[in-house]
């Protein structure tokens, strides 16, 4: 599905949005905050990756429960004392150009458990963690990860309640996109994944059985939030071991959220089991959302080592997805937009107290300009 009128920089509209380019900062994960609350820490994280030129800048998971946080310094939408934060997090990004973007999640089996800088294991409540983790089975993710007590249907009521809950607050808190994290081997991927969930219900077996609950929390979520404001949803495409998700699992799928309002799926891949084999490389997973694409006609988001301008370009000009997400290299670089539209040879768009910095000096091998008098 090639779309050489479209490339890096063109604008992308979706519903009541335009994203002024095709380069969006991904979720990711900054273990900062107290109690769920953004901190100057995010204001400043998020912040300089609107002014760096992002046209979509995502904040880290959020979760719509206490007990859906996969630490004790998870952001969270679970309360509306979190909003006032967030507000001014959103009205920062907005006036420096940027689409603020929150994703909803609950990490399932994945809760309760130590900052990843400190030695991985299951925080007990003494030290900050929580007793109550849920998951589809009673499965655990590995030795160092609690063992989860399967749901019932009045805690799936819960978790279905709270994603509502978090996605009135979001937009509330001024946010134009949400995303509901169906990836990583967190609850709504544990559910969807037969790595993970080995239900004998109606919401366990078949990939229909299973797709089940999440259909419910991504319905609940495009029902709550404003439809003149796009609905996305991060997937796993594969669990990258045997008898895991498959890419033609995740088309299915992908048909699935299609036909309930979703506007893009933001496709990347694994976490779901520990003995996963990864072969990361460069843009290793942008075939992924290049198929879901191309089989679907669903928008796709391609993520995962997408770190060169050259290389994210040519992803939209060739219509492997839609948007590019990236994470580390923004990490790197926040003004990677700005030196992106340089090097494709496209206008950047400097902040006006910035603008300065795109009036290069001229080289010692160039000649200066005549000096008049």
């Amino acid at each position: 599905m090639p779309t050489t009128e479209n490339h890096l920089f063109s604008p992308l509209t979706q519903r009541s949005v335009t994203f002024s380019n095709r380069i969006a900062v991904s979720p990711m994960c900054q273990y900062s905050s107290v109690d769920g609350h953004a901190s100057d820490w995010h204001f400043v994280h998020l912040g300089s990756r609107a002014v760096g030129g992002a046209g979509l800048v995502f904040t880290e998971a959020a979760a719509v429960s206490p007990e859906g946080r996969i630490t004790p310094g998870d952001l969270g939408i679970w309360s509306d004392d979190h909003i006032p934060q967030l507000s001014r997090i959103t009205d920062f990004l907005k006036f420096n150009g940027a689409v603020p973007g929150m994703q909803l999640a609950h990490a399932g089996r994945k809760a309760s458990m130590a900052k990843p800088w400190d030695e991985p294991r299951t925080l007990p409540p003494a030290e900050g963690g929580w007793t109550n983790v849920v998951a589809p089975s009673a499965l655990r993710f590995s030795d160092t990860y609690p063992v989860p007590r399967e749901l019932d249907r009045a805690g799936m009521d819960k978790v279905v309640a709270d994603f509502i809950a978090a996605t009135k607050r979001a937009e509330q808190a001024g946010f134009l996109v949400v995303e509901v994290h169906n990836a990583h081997g967190y609850l709504l991927h544990e559910f969807l994944s037969p790595v993970s969930n080995t239900r004998t219900d109606e919401y366990g077996g078949s990939l229909a059985n299973r797709a089940r609950f999440p259909l419910e929390v991504i319905r609940a979520v495009r029902a709550t939030f404003p439809q003149h404001l796009p609905v996305w949803v991060r997937v796993s495409a594969v669990d990258w071991v045997e008898g895991g998700l498959t890419i033609e699992d995740t088309t299915d799928f992908a048909r699935l959220v299609k036909a309930e309002g979703i506007d893009l799926l933001d496709v990347s891949s694994g976490g779901n089991d520990p003995r996963q084999e990864i072969p990361v490389g460069a843009g290793y997973q942008v075939a992924f959302a290049e198929t879901v694409r191309r089989e679907t006609g669903l928008a796709t988001g391609a993520v995962g080592m997408i770190t060169s301008p050259a290389q994210a370009d040519q992803i939209i000009r060739t219509g492997q997805a839609d948007v590019v997400l990236l994470a580390r290299e923004m990490l790197r670089n926040p003004y990677w937009p700005l030196h992106a539209a340089e090097e494709v040879h496209q206008t950047p768009s400097y902040p006006k107290q910035y603008e300065r910095a795109a009036v290069r000096k001229p080289s010692r091998r160039e000649p200066l300009p005549a000096v008049t008098k």
